[in-house]
């Protein structure tokens, strides 16, 4: 079997970073191990799927990867994160502070609604609907 293991996502720092993941997501902090050239092996993956692809929170380094923070995708959703429960998520993350860019909307495919992060990367928030 294979399977995405972690995507890298450019942060400008790692503890807002981990902050904002763990406290407004609800995902939790996997490893954060200190590198030899100062920099750190950050993972966080949501708390629901322990073996679920994770977030590498990688501080960016030069212009060229500062330029990219919050833009991975050139402006368009990114990042998909599932939910079970759409209503419950949904309120704690707005309770927490996270910035939805829509109301929620019930499409054929699910519940969904597109928020940024902490940088501005879009994400959908989805409850896929039942099969």
């Amino acid at each position: 079997m294979t399977r995405i293991a972690l995507v890298t996502l450019l942060v400008d720092d790692y503890d807002e970073a981990i902050r904002f993941y763990t406290d407004a997501l609800g995902f939790r902090l996997v490893e954060d191990e200190p590198r030899p050239d100062g920099s750190r092996w950050v993972v966080v993956r949501p708390d629901v799927h322990q073996d679920g692809t994770g977030l590498l929170l990688a501080r960016a380094v030069g212009d060229a990867q500062r330029a990219r923070v919050g833009d991975q995708t050139g402006g368009r959703v990114g990042f998909f994160l599932h939910t079970e429960d759409f209503a419950r998520d949904h309120a704690r993350m707005v309770a927490a502070g996270v910035t939805f860019l829509e109301e929620p909307r019930h499409e054929a495919y699910g519940s969904v609604a597109v928020f940024q992060d902490l940088y501005g990367n879009r994400w959908d928030l989805l409850q896929p609907a039942q099969r």
